[in-house]
């Protein structure tokens, strides 16, 4: 049962991770190569506020702040590029990332952190806490999605440039959604380090950056549900499957290609085009 209960949780956190990068590139259309960066912003925030005394619950609302405004740097710093330069852009910065942190001896630096004060919960309730956790942002990421908000990232996705011929203020939305997208990243983050119970640079390097997207992307860029079965399949398979763990970002970066190469809308447009085929309207039928 420990088994199920580690995998679940797991599971839990990569679709709150996950769901993070897609109100960037699956709601706003800003293709993001270093999100794992944000992911170890908030599991290191967590675990020094955890190693200084503060509980765990209380290091979670300062792990998502600290992320969500060095993501709104960043998207400062990202707001006169697009496409392949904000994905060259983003990509830089979890380098920059791994890179201060294997030099910061108060951090860990190489040999990472491990043995700080848990969360008080125990597993089974930590995985409760985190699947909850995980429904509420997906309540939350649907919500966005069916708000005016949503639908005006929506239309920088598909057009940027005829939003701002409509005096849409693009990169106020632009750098909202980096906010949000990041500080709910240093939120799963915050998770991870007590999941795992230790965190190193190696833990969010591009290799993590590059799972994640793929999770977007075999979901479905842009639909919540799709995003969460990717998450949740992905996260799963290095489980169900050793020799994943090995070849991690050869067979990640893998499916990403092909899912670009043959399915755009991932998992969710297969199930839309299947949808629509089963339920064409029958010509010459009864009115």
């Amino acid at each position: 049962m420990a088994y199920e209960i580690s995998l679940i949780t797991s599971m839990a956190i990569s679709v709150l991770f996950a769901l993070s990068l897609n109100l960037i590139t699956g709601f706003c259309g800003q293709i993001s190569l270093g999100h794992s960066a944000f992911l170890g912003i908030g599991a290191y925030t967590s675990v020094m506020l955890c190693n200084a005394g503060v509980p765990f619950l209380l290091t979670l609302p300062v792990a998502m702040l600290l992320a969500g405004v060095v993501g709104a740097i960043v998207g400062l710093a990202s707001l006169r590029v697009r496409h392949d330069f904000l994905a060259i852009t983003t990509m830089g910065v979890v380098f920059l990332f791994v890179g201060i942190v294997r030099q910061q001896d108060w951090l860990g630096g190489e040999m990472g952190l491990s043995g700080f004060p848990s969360s008080g919960f125990s597993k089974p309730e930590f995985m409760v806490f985190a699947v909850v956790l995980a429904a509420l942002v997906a309540a939350f990421c649907l919500y966005i999605k069916k708000s005016w908000m949503g639908r005006v990232f929506n239309g920088i996705a598909e057009d940027e440039d005829t939003m701002r011929v409509l005096s849409i203020d693009v990169p106020r939305y632009k750098l909202a959604a980096f906010a949000m997208g990041t500080a709910l990243a240093g939120l799963s983050g915050g998770l991870y380090a007590q999941h795992f119970n230790y965190i190193g640079p190696d833990s969010f390097g591009f290799i993590e950056s590059v799972t994640v997207l793929s999770m977007v992307v075999f979901g479905g860029i842009g639909s919540v549900p799709g995003v969460i079965f990717g998450a949740a399949v992905l996260s799963a398979l290095p489980a169900w499957f050793q020799v994943i763990g090995d070849y991690k970002l050869l067979v990640y970066g893998g499916l990403l290609f092909l899912m670009m190469r043959f399915s755009p809308n991932g998992v969710a447009g297969i199930v839309r085009a299947v949808w629509r085929r089963f339920n064409k309207p029958v010509a010459g039928g009864a009115t």
